[in-house]
């Protein structure tokens, strides 16, 4: 069984959110994932989980900012068209060492828990 990660909670330095949600994917291990509010978190605004969605979309550098590790709050993949087919992400995420399974990823298993002071629900999912 895989051993939870924990992250610290320092805040990213940068003007641009996007920059920051970027920065904040790059920050999830290999063999792991993180849900869209949990990047927020990270990048400094839980509120901003759509915009999670929006820049992981229009992701400039997929080879280094490896956005097929991020899952909704349920655990599920994103629909076939993010990553270009059906499967895509589940063949990477798979790759990377994590279990899908009906296009879920177990979230207690392979979630990450950001630790440090990013507000009240920073040891959720």
């Amino acid at each position: 069984m895989k051993r939870k990660i924990r992250l610290s909670g320092y805040d990213l330095v940068t003007d641009s959110p996007t920059k920051r949600i970027y920065e904040a994917v790059k920050r999830i291990p290999k063999g792991h994932v993180a849900t869209y509010g949990k990047i927020a978190e990270m990048a400094g605004d839980h509120r901003m989980a759509r915009a999670v969605g929006n820049a992981l979309h229009k992701n400039p550098d997929p080879e280094h900012i490896p956005c097929f590790r991020v899952v909704n709050a349920k655990g599920e993949l994103a629909g076939a068209f993010a990553f270009g087919g059906e499967d895509v992400q589940a063949e990477l995420l798979r790759a990377d060492g994590v279990e899908v399974i009906n296009g879920r990823v177990d979230l207690e298993k392979y979630g990450i828990c950001v630790c440090g002071n990013l507000g009240k629900n920073s040891g959720r999912y």
